[in-house]
């Protein structure tokens, strides 16, 4: 054989290996091709709307030009029964939100994250001549590990299932105090209370009382059920940090529980949130003839209110001459605090037809370089350890910050506003009775029915 044909022969050999390399015995243009066939992804959430993904949108399309993402806002009251409806017929989201508290109720619904992904990349390759071309690359997900290490320890306790990953979020609430500042300074109050002692010495100073003994500047909003804004939250929270063991092994809910020293630290805890709303205690600063928490606070006549940093943009709409802030929670034990989560993550449906796409949106957008650009967007409390330090000199997300390390919550649940309603119900009841025979009664009776949803 002619030398230069030897010559031609060679290089045609090598760039066949090059190009066939990692493809096997597939063609590597059809591989690409079927990777880079155009796909929509619809993607459903509440509360923001599309602008506050734009960004994160446009970073992964330019990796990804064939992946093209339909984002859908919802309203809170909606979302549930519209969600519901598309994924029996069949017509549902391919990647969606869901409360943490729901996760088990979604399970059966959502696609658990694979342990690898393989997609088609786009990139410029040259130096001189530079060139769009495509690759297909695998890359493996985040492992357990790596999700206990990257994100809130709650978020590995709420998320992971059987072994299973089902969902990551962008965000992460903490239940906070808000506090009205003028209240505070006319009440001598100096600092918002970072103790429940102090607290209730606070609520105390703070409220005031017409001539016929009717409250009206309410010191906090605590003491009842219907009318407080995420009263269940915060029950919940003061079990908890009185060392309440909220369900046992079997999932059952156990807060009303017995220790060996006869003591029941949820019963306690519910006893100390009751006298905020009893005539007969000096901490008596709020009654069931009040309005709404939140619209109270609004009006300017209530000093402590409990909620979320999701409060935040309402109350400034609302009430814009408002003099207020947030703290952090009161704890019963300083140097073990103990806080209240409430976040959404996001998952993947598993009628969805592009579960590795859909899956691929949800660790790009809840990484770091992601993640912050929504963050800054929503003003919203990171779930990513590795943000915390970053928020600590905002004002505003300060209070959950400072929380998120120390934030959990419990399951409530298949129909978690059933048991809700049943905590409600239970705090709505007691103030009527009379003996401590009749309180255990009840509070069990509200155990029994919260006990049905977690079945």
């Amino acid at each position: 054989m002619p030398k230069k044909y030897f010559n031609l022969l060679n290089l045609f050999l090598i760039l066949v290996f090059f190009l066939t390399a990692g493809f096997g015995c597939k063609s590597p243009g059809q591989e690409v091709e079927k990777k880079m066939q155009p796909i929509e992804l619809n993607y459903w959430r509440v509360f923001e709307d599309q602008d506050a993904f734009d960004e994160i949108i446009t970073a992964y399309r330019a990796l990804h030009p064939n992946i093209k993402i339909n984002y859908r806002k919802f309203r809170i009251e909606e979302y549930e029964q519209a969600l519901l409806d598309a994924l029996a017929e069949d017509r549902g989201p391919d990647i969606f939100s869901v409360n943490e508290s729901a996760i088990k109720k979604y399970q059966s619904k959502l696609e658990a994250m694979p342990p690898e992904i393989t997609l088609a990349y786009q990139y410029t390759k040259g130096t001189i001549k530079k060139e769009v071309a495509y690759e297909l690359r695998t890359s493996k997900t985040l492992s357990l590990r790596e999700i206990k290490a990257n994100f809130a320890d709650t978020v590995s306790t709420d998320a992971v299932l059987d072994g299973q990953v089902y969902g990551l979020p962008l965000a992460l609430e903490t239940l906070v105090m808000f506090y009205n500042k003028d209240i505070l300074n006319k009440s001598g109050i100096a600092q918002p209370p970072r103790d429940w002692k102090d607290f209730q010495e606070a609520a105390q100073k703070a409220t005031r009382f017409d001539s016929n003994g009717d409250i009206i500047q309410a010191g906090a909003a605590l003491g009842t059920g219907s009318n407080i804004e995420r009263s269940f939250d915060i029950i919940s929270l003061l079990m908890m940090q009185n060392g309440a063991t909220m369900t046992n092994d079997s999932g059952g809910a156990t807060f009303s529980q017995i220790t060996s020293e006869k003591y029941s630290p949820g019963i306690e805890a519910l006893k100390f949130y009751l006298d905020f709303a009893s005539p007969v205690k000096s901490v008596y600063s709020w009654n069931t003839d009040m309005p709404n928490s939140l619209e109270t606070f609004l009006s300017g006549k209530l000093a402590f209110m409990f909620g979320y940093n999701y409060h935040l943009p309402g109350i400034r709409a609302r009430a814009p001459k408002l003099n207020f802030a947030i703290a952090s929670v009161p704890q019963i034990n300083q140097d073990n605090p103990t806080n209240y989560a409430n976040y959404w993550l996001e998952g993947v449906s598993k009628k969805s037809a592009h579960k590795d796409e859909a899956w691929d949106f949800i660790l790009f957008s809840t990484a770091k370089d992601q993640a912050v650009k929504y963050l800054d967007k929503t003003k919203k409390p990171t779930a990513l350890k590795e943000l915390i330090n970053s928020q600590l000199d905002d004002e505003d997300l300060y209070p959950t910050a400072v929380q998120t390390l120390t934030a959990k919550n419990w399951y409530q649940g298949l129909n978690q506003p059933a048991a809700e309603e049943a905590m409600k119900v239970m705090i709505e009841t007691l103030p009527e009775t009379k003996d401590d025979r009749d309180f255990a009664e009840i509070v069990n009776n509200a155990i029994q029915k919260i006990n049905q949803t977690l079945q």
